[in-house]
């Protein structure tokens, strides 16, 4: 396992433990790492306006498209790491 993946696990599992929640906007940029990091560009069809949870999901996660699995992981682990100090 590389050391960006290894990283990436340990920020996944530290996200979970945070002092504060972050705010919507943030979780939503977890959020879309992460499934960026993960699963690649998002191929989900787009969910209609009356799920807006979802939809406002599925738009943060679209706009990292091409964005590569290991600039995702890259980002996931800072934006963790500044939340544990914050």
């Amino acid at each position: 396992m590389s050391d960006l993946k290894t990283r990436f696990d340990e920020a996944v599992a530290n996200s979970k433990t945070l002092s504060e929640r972050p705010d919507n906007v943030t979780l939503l940029r977890i959020y879309a790492l992460y499934k960026q990091a993960t699963e690649g560009n998002n191929e989900d069809a787009k969910p209609g306006f009356t799920d807006l949870v979802a939809r406002a999901k599925w738009d943060a996660w679209k706009k990292l498209e091409d964005t590569s699995s290991d600039d995702a992981m890259q980002q996931y682990i800072d934006l963790i790491e500044e939340l544990r100090k914050g």
